[in-house]
């Protein structure tokens, strides 16, 4: 293959690996329009023709159909010999069932659909030329899907190549360039031999009496189903005008099946709308409550706080009433006022208030500490201080005065006035 070709599919496909090009251009046998139409189909969500088919293919209603052919003759004929088809029909059938126990028709193998069609389209082609319908490049099963999902006329063509008007057909009436555009403007085309597995295998389906067969099929009341069957030779203007006759007669059937679909998907929309709504409310609703859960709980927390801070403030409070009342218990005996060793002092607090009291020389300063201490108008913490001269007194233990000295040793005389400065803030 020409490295030109290769660069082309990969521009067209986008395809990446030359290798990949080569692979998809040899399962659809070197088709360019094949590949990239398979390519395309993939990108668009259509399974590829070479996936294997669904489980479940579709199934086409055969009972709601209407036979056309063209004059009182084809009518008359079609009447009489209705019949000895069904007679003969009803024996072949009961002869096939018996001699597939014996030796089964190997056409009733479908091992590679896609191949039946391509082999199908390469022969025609060689016989008839380029000029035809487009034909759909897919199974059966596949041209059904997309013809439903489409909303598309679906005509089926069933090759006998054994037919003696398969041939005329062909070259004079579905290769007319009037049936042709008529054919590709208007609905899909799908086309295979029943000498092939996949084309034995619609036949069987379709149940055609002769040939040319041809079988429009469209989706009417949900189901996928033939409103439509031509057999037998046909000439170009009657194939159009049957053709169009049928189109004619279901189009309403699609308008119908199309404004439900479009009805649907409003209602589907409307409803996802609907929901995104109501999940957009229970999104606000579910973060309110979350902002009131997140408040209670702050708020829980606040008055949770505060009143562990009530408790240890009143602890406090009463750890420190307790302490004041020990050290009011530990203070030595005041001196009487003749004891010539006495100092009277006189301690004015910050509330402006006097409080009077004599202690002994020899007393540590600490005593004076412990004194003002257990007083309720005293501060929780405080300094003394002297004013001649102004210095403050050490009555509390640290790294300078380790053992604080006596009132002697501090240089108080009998007489002092001492000022008590708070300290509670700093």
């Amino acid at each position: 293959m020409p490295p030109a070709w290769q660069g082309l599919t990969r521009d067209l496909t986008g395809i990446e690996s030359m290798d990949q090009c080569r692979h998809t251009l040899e399962q659809h046998n070197w088709n360019i329009e094949a590949a990239v139409q398979d390519r395309l189909n993939e990108q668009e969500g259509v399974p590829s023709v070479f996936n294997p088919p669904p489980s479940r293919p579709l199934q086409v209603n055969t009972a709601d159909h209407r036979i056309y052919s063209y004059g009182l003759l084809g009518w008359g004929y079609y009447l009489i010999m209705l019949p000895f088809r069904f007679t003969y029909y009803t024996i072949l059938d009961i002869f096939r069932f018996a001699l597939r126990f014996i030796r089964p028709d190997p056409r009733s193998r479908v091992t590679d659909p896609v191949g039946d069609i391509v082999s199908f389209m390469h022969s025609f082609e060689e016989k008839y030329g380029r000029a035809h319908p487009v034909f759909y490049q897919g199974t059966y099963s596949q041209a059904l899907n997309d013809a439903k999902r489409e909303l598309r006329f679906l005509l089926v063509y069933l090759h006998g190549d054994d037919h003696q008007d398969s041939d005329e057909f062909c070259r004079n009436t579905l290769c007319a360039p009037e049936v042709i555009s008529l054919i590709n403007t208007r609905m899909l085309f799908w086309a295979c031999s029943t000498n092939k597995p996949e084309g034995y295998r619609v036949s069987q389906a379709l149940r055609e009496n002769t040939y040319p067969f041809l079988a429009m099929i469209m989706l009417k009341d949900r189901r996928m189903t033939v409103v439509g069957r031509l057999e037998g030779l046909i000439q170009p203007d009657d194939l159009i005008n049957q053709l169009t006759f049928i189109i004619d007669a279901n189009q309403t059937y699609l308008v119908s099946e199309r404004l439900e679909r479009e009805e649907r998907n409003q209602t589907q929309v409307l409803r996802q709308q609907q929901d995104e709504a109501y999940l957009a409310s229970l999104r606000a609703d579910q973060e309110k409550e979350r902002k009131k859960r997140e408040e209670r709980e702050r708020k829980r927390r606040k008055e949770e706080e505060v009143k562990q801070q009530k408790l240890a403030e009143e602890r406090r409070r009463q750890n420190l009433q307790e302490e004041k009342e020990r050290k009011l218990e530990c203070l030595p005996p005041e001196p009487s006022p003749d004891d010539p060793e006495s100092v009277k002092i006189i301690f004015k607090l910050p509330n402006d208030s006097r409080v009077e009291r004599r202690f002994h020389f020899s007393q540590s300063l600490t005593v004076i500490h412990d004194f003002l201490f257990s007083l309720k108008e005293s501060p929780e913490k405080f300094q003394i201080e002297a004013n001649f001269p102004r210095r403050v007194l050490p009555c509390i233990p640290s790294e300078e005065w380790p053992n604080p000295p006596t009132l002697q040793e501090a240089g108080l005389s009998h007489t002092e006035v001492l000022f008590v400065q708070d300290l509670t803030d700093e």
